[in-house]
């Protein structure tokens, strides 16, 4: 197993590589960390023992967003900006892998947590799962691909409510709404994670590598522009009133108090 200095661990066994976020309670991404999972799923696209992925966390989160202090959203101004630009850049590693990826999602997926389980070809949750596009919430813009990767995965109506209402959608209705793929009781999601990886990984290799270049053709060039698209217009947001009040009211749990300045 290798443990990374932000705590996570890449453990290959039975042709599955399985990547563990465990740098709870919230597993906050920021540059670093991002560029820690996709150079573990680098590893793995490079190891010809390995014939799928799983993503999965330790703790009661999955992931809870970017982090908003010392992370990417932490910084202000031009550096803030091409922090976030340095986050993508990570992002979009992942969209080009290989090999088949399933997120596991025992708890909150929320902003960028969710950008990082839509990254994954399969998402199987426990009940207490809870998937939030929560950008609006801070007077935001979606980022990390998501306003393209979530209309794919749940058509544009159910897509354009997450977005547009910050909602938060429960394991049962994500699984109605095909947001996720499984749902299992919360104790035997890691096992039921690994069973659906295995399901993959009994098939031959060269044909899930060749499948799954077929099924995402064209996804990291249009992920590549959606990132572009997005950057754009949370550089045109960043320096609001409303976006400073919405991280503020983050802080202070409290609903914000937008005045659209």
């Amino acid at each position: 197993m290798t443990q990374t200095p932000h705590r996570l661990a890449l453990q290959v066994a039975d042709h599955l590589g399985i990547i563990t976020l465990a740098h709870p309670p919230l597993n906050f991404l920021s540059v670093e960390l991002l560029r820690e999972i996709a150079d573990a799923v680098e590893a793995c696209d490079a190891d010809p023992q390995v014939r799928a992925i799983v993503l999965r966390a330790q703790g009661k989160t999955f992931c809870a967003g970017a982090d908003l202090v010392g992370g990417a959203a932490g910084e202000s101004g031009p550096d803030g900006l091409a922090a976030i630009r340095r986050l993508y850049d990570q992002a979009l590693r992942l969209f080009g892998r290989r090999k088949p990826m399933i997120a596991a999602v025992g708890g909150a997926a929320v902003g960028a947590g969710l950008g990082l389980a839509l990254a994954a070809d399969f998402r199987i949750a426990s009940p207490a799962a809870r998937f939030c596009a929560n950008f609006v919430a801070l007077g935001f813009h979606p980022g990390f691909a998501i306003s393209h990767t979530l209309p794919r995965v749940v058509g544009e109506q159910r897509a354009a409510w997450m977005m547009l209402s910050a909602e938060r959608v429960k394991g049962e209705q994500a699984l109605q709404w095909g947001l996720v793929d499984r749902l299992v009781p919360a104790e035997e999601l890691d096992t039921a994670a690994l069973a659906m990886a295995g399901t993959v990984a009994a098939n031959g290799p060269l044909a899930l590598v060749d499948v799954r270049a077929t099924l995402a053709r064209g996804l990291a060039q249009e992920v590549a522009a959606t990132l572009d698209h997005e950057l754009a217009r949370q550089a045109a947001l960043r320096d609001t009133a409303d976006y400073a009040e919405g991280v503020q009211a983050v802080f202070e749990r409290r609903p914000a108090r937008f005045t659209g300045a």
